[in-house]
């Protein structure tokens, strides 16, 4: 399994720095709990390939 960054290097940024404005919080999360940090559990679990909600990392499960 292998996670790669968003090759957009403007939307990364921007995420990024969401995610610091947040604490370290996925900035598509409400509530600020600790399976909510970046990378957030929900993204961790997933058992397919596809990207985290905020679009900053995709999972790759084939690899």
């Amino acid at each position: 399994m292998r996670f790669k960054v968003n090759e957009d290097v403007e939307k990364a940024a921007e995420i990024r720095k969401a995610i610091k404005e947040n604490d370290g919080y996925c900035p598509c999360k409400v509530e600020h709990l600790p399976e909510n940090k970046c990378v957030c559990d929900e993204f961790l679990m997933m058992n397919k390939s596809g990207w985290c909600h905020c679009g900053l990392y995709y999972k790759n499960v084939e690899e």
